[in-house]
């Protein structure tokens, strides 16, 4: 009897037509994608809500805030992880699209809109609380 075998790196596949197809429908990313969609950039007074006529054109607010909760909800605080991770997670290529901002802007990102990402971090535990994902009622401890 043999060992169970992977597939060849070398051979050719044929992937799914497009990413999405990779992503579930119950996939917490979806979630993120539309409640950051449903946000007010401009309300809320992010950083680069309103882009500029000249110069080089920022990311949007909204992918780098997409990147900032999934990095939360996977314990991945770090702006380079995050970056990497852009780069490798399909869930962060369906997520952003396939940007792959480096650290400094996922870095820069955090420290011009830190106050307002705390109140945005705020909206969408009361949205999970709402939806009973979480309730806070059981504490567990691990020794």
């Amino acid at each position: 009897m043999g060992y169970i075998e992977g597939e060849n790196r070398n051979q050719i596949i044929l992937m799914p037509d497009c990413i999405d197809d990779y992503i579930s429908d119950n996939n917490p990313v979806r979630v993120i994608d539309t409640f950051v969609d449903s946000l007010d950039m401009k309300e809320l007074k992010f950083d680069r809500a309103e882009t500029a006529d000249t110069g080089r054109p920022p990311y949007n607010p909204r992918d780098l805030l997409k990147l900032y909760i999934y990095g939360y909800m996977n314990r991945i605080r770090s702006s380079r992880r995050l970056g990497k991770e852009t780069g490798r997670n399909i869930e962060l290529m369906w997520l952003i699209n396939k940007l792959t901002p480096d650290f400094k802007t996922v870095a820069d990102f955090r420290k011009d809109n830190k106050e307002v990402m705390t109140g945005v971090f705020r909206q969408f535990t009361l949205l999970y609380k709402q939806w009973e994902v979480f309730g806070g009622n059981t504490v567990a401890i691990d020794s």
